[in-house]
């Protein structure tokens, strides 16, 4: 009885040894895999224009094992990659074991105001609420001038008291960006009358009046006055009174 039970308990002792070396081996196997598997080759980045794809994976891959692309995938599915400016969301994601994907989701903004206490400017939304406030200025994002707004709280309503004015800027710039036609400048005069600045180009909007139809002519009409300087002149247009005055400026 005492032989066949050492007899048992060897067995058990080379089966377990077996299963502890089987199991070894396919976790080094599994390392393996990871390691050789596993590497970055490719990165592709979406849904950028405000950062090259080059500044968006360089914030995604900032350590020394972001050369794994299952660490890396592991690693955001926990962490945040951290705020941003004008970026809402990153999300990442394998599509292979070599190809990583980035998907940017950029803060909505039509335009800015200089904030003179602030020495920022202060980047607003569609719907008028400030989503960033930086020292940056960004290419083809209107700055808007004429109009005092001293002070901005973040994530709040511009504090623009004449809510008209507010909802005109609003209507204009959604149409601008619509027809891809952001000026470098929205300047409102003293009738709170806006004139767009392309360059050399001046146009003058007018009243609130007709304002789809006009942002859809001057949508038109732009490509033709490329190399030239002038004022264009929309305050006037109505469909009823369709011609259109440029006063050419000598260069």
């Amino acid at each position: 009885m005492r032989i066949k039970e050492q007899r048992k308990r060897k067995k058990r002792r080379r089966i377990g040894i077996c299963i502890f070396l089987v199991v070894l081996m396919l976790f080094a196997l599994a390392a393996l895999i990871v390691v050789k598997v596993f590497t970055v080759q490719n990165v592709v980045v979406e849904g950028n224009s405000l950062y090259s794809a080059d500044q968006i994976k360089n914030m995604v891959l900032d350590d020394d094992y972001s050369w794994n692309s299952l660490y890396v995938d592991l690693k955001y599915r926990f962490v945040d990659v951290g705020e941003v400016p004008f970026v809402d969301t990153m999300e990442i994601s394998l599509d292979d074991p070599h190809t990583l994907r980035i998907s940017v989701t950029e803060k909505g903004i039509l335009g800015s105001f200089y904030i003179d206490t602030l020495g920022q400017y202060a980047y607003f939304d569609k719907d008028g609420f400030v989503v960033e406030t930086s020292s940056d200025v960004i290419e083809g994002v209107p700055k808007i001038t004429g109009v005092t707004c001293d002070s901005v709280v973040l994530y709040e309503k511009l504090p623009l008291e004449d809510t008209k004015l507010l909802r005109n800027l609003l209507t204009l710039t959604q149409l601008l960006k619509k027809y891809e036609l952001e000026p470098e400048e929205i300047h409102y005069d003293s009738a709170m009358q806006p004139q767009l600045t392309y360059g050399t180009i001046a146009v003058n909007v007018g009243s609130e009046d007709y304002l789809t139809q006009k942002i859809a002519r001057l949508s038109a009409i732009m490509p033709q006055l490329s190399g030239l300087s002038g004022i264009l002149h929309l305050e006037t247009w109505t469909p009823d009174t369709t011609d259109i005055v440029f006063d050419r400026a000598d260069l």
